[in-house]
């Protein structure tokens, strides 16, 4: 078996580390290049960085801060955030990330998926999926999407884009199996309802996108305590954390050895 991975995310906008409940209700959590240091040093496995305003504010990710967030790291280093294109990737790559996270820009135009694994190579395609469990039908329009990745009647979880704020009519489970197909080589799988909210992963959600696709899959939202994050690597690959290692509540080693204690291998 695998390692499992202990990934923190530093959701940034403006320059800084900021985090919310349910994607509302930002707070400062700190600088992200001190932030990025502190968690190479303490044994992160790997870095996300997400630039979270980005596609909702349409302009680039901030590529200087990557530059200067991966010159700081010795681990394996993600980045995400109004990515529209194989030219930014090449750029974002070229500034030091290691792989990238398309999520609103692939909805958009899902061919990205495929052309950029294509030019790049499908370990450094990251799918992230911000799902949200259906309350009512959303009334968006599907027309430029394929048919089989479109909500219907048996479906339980909806894609959001733009930071969480747009409903896609998008099938959750049926895009991360639609994206691996494409050639997304991970899949970064955010549960809107639990963000934030320290009660525990979606493991329903992470079972059933895990069962359904070949390639890892990366747990973010929910963490509250050690318990919950081993529950999830039962079930997953990687465990996505920010609150709870931002404000001090919990570090990787302690949660680390939750793990072993768990019977689940880390590195």
């Amino acid at each position: 078996m695998l390692a499992k991975r202990i990934i923190p995310c530093l959701d940034v906008t403006d320059g800084r580390v900021v985090k919310g409940v349910n994607f509302v209700g930002l707070v400062d959590a700190g600088d992200p290049l001190e932030l990025a240091q502190k968690y190479d040093r303490d044994g992160a496995d790997e870095l996300v960085f997400l630039d979270i305003t980005a596609s909702s504010n349409k302009r680039r990710i901030l590529i200087d801060l990557v530059e200067k967030t991966a010159n700081q790291l010795f681990i394996p280093f993600t980045v995400g955030g109004g990515i529209d294109s194989v030219e930014t990737i090449r750029d974002l790559l070229s500034a030091g990330a290691d792989k990238v996270s398309l999520n609103s820009a692939a909805v958009k135009k899902p061919a990205l998926i495929h052309d950029a694994s294509a030019r790049f190579g499908a370990q450094c395609i990251v799918l992230a999926i911000d799902a949200k469990k259906i309350g009512t039908i959303s009334q968006v329009s599907t027309t430029h999407l394929p048919p089989e990745i479109c909500i219907d009647p048996t479906s339980i979880w909806e894609v959001y884009t733009h930071g969480g704020r747009t409903p896609t009519g998008i099938d959750a489970i049926k895009w991360a199996k639609f994206g691996v197909a494409s050639g997304a080589g991970e899949i970064l799988l955010t549960s809107m309802d639990a963000d934030g909210t320290k009660a525990g992963y979606d493991i329903p959600l992470t079972q059933a996108i895990n069962k359904i696709v070949p390639v890892p899959v990366i747990a973010s939202g929910g963490a509250g305590n050690t318990q919950h994050i081993a529950d999830v690597l039962a079930v997953c690959d990687a465990a996505l954390l920010a609150s709870l290692l931002h404000f001090n509540e919990l570090t990787i080693d302690q949660i680390k050895g939750k793990c072993r204690d768990s019977g689940l291998p880390v590195r």
